[in-house]
């Protein structure tokens, strides 16, 4: 292992936030997500799904938007855990 390992940015799959969103309840916005999702896992952290690497805090949001994941609207949402993909 390198000793520069600790310095790089933490690189989290998307199903983490999809589990803080049911473990959470609430409705989210946009803004109110890529907030929280900087609060719980860092401002520098980077995310990837199956198809997407190297995403923000604000990329990962309008990515999973993409991927339907999320029902409502950019205003207030929330995540329905019958739309998490089964791997």
């Amino acid at each position: 292992m390198s000793k520069f390992a600790d310095l790089r940015k933490p690189d989290i799959h998307a199903h983490e936030i999809l589990e803080m969103m049911i473990r959470t309840g609430k409705k989210y916005s946009n803004e109110s997500l890529s907030a929280e999702i900087i609060e719980v896992f860092g401002e520098d952290s980077t995310f990837h799904t199956c198809s997407g690497h190297g995403l923000d805090p604000y990329d990962i949001v309008q990515h999973l938007w993409g991927k339907r994941k999320f029902t409502g609207t950019p205003e207030e949402f929330v995540f329905l855990p019958g739309n998490r993909c089964s791997h």
